[in-house]
């Protein structure tokens, strides 16, 4: 029979190597994941295309795989036969377009601000307006008020000099 202490041993012994195994799987998924699909992408490529003539290194491991011209398209044959002044010219009148379709933009939006403004600006004009009426009729009551007050002492003192009083 087996003493504890060796049974303990024996199972940290277990312990260790399926943690050496789990890392080594790990390591395998993680690294061999991408160079499988680059040795795989590597010989589809040399399949299909055969020797190419384009200077460039024969060691493909880590660049771009090229196509070889076995698929023709119109649009891409033009686009290689334009030079680099005409590309860059025309990349220049494309910035050009786009910058005047944010110039028209920016023009549209001033205008939207300058019409808000102004119609702001009017209803400052209505309110200005209809305080200055409000402050000119105020000052007319309060100036109705004073010469009322006034009129009400005069008779006031009138009926006090013929005898009245304010307890009768």
């Amino acid at each position: 029979m087996a003493r504890p202490s060796d049974r303990r041993l024996f199972n940290q012994g277990i312990l260790k190597l399926g943690m050496v195994l789990a890392g080594f799987c790990l390591a395998c998924c993680i690294v061999g994941s991408p160079l499988y699909r680059h040795f795989k992408q590597n010989s589809r490529a040399q399949a299909s295309c055969g020797s190419c003539d384009c200077g460039c290194d024969s060691d493909t491991s880590f660049s771009v795989v090229l196509d070889c011209g076995n698929h023709h398209d119109p649009d891409m044959e033009e686009e290689m036969r334009k030079g680099r002044l005409a590309l860059l010219a025309e990349e220049l009148h494309l910035q050009k377009n786009v910058t005047d379709d944010r110039l028209e933009r920016t023009k549209e939006l001033t205008m939207e601000v300058r019409k808000t403004s102004s119609q702001y600006r009017k209803e400052v004009e209505k309110c200005s307006i209809g305080i200055e009426t409000c402050e000119a009729a105020r000052a007319k009551a309060e100036a109705a008020h004073v010469d009322e007050y006034k009129l009400s002492a005069l008779w006031e003192r009138r009926a006090r000099e013929l005898g009245w009083s304010h307890g009768m």
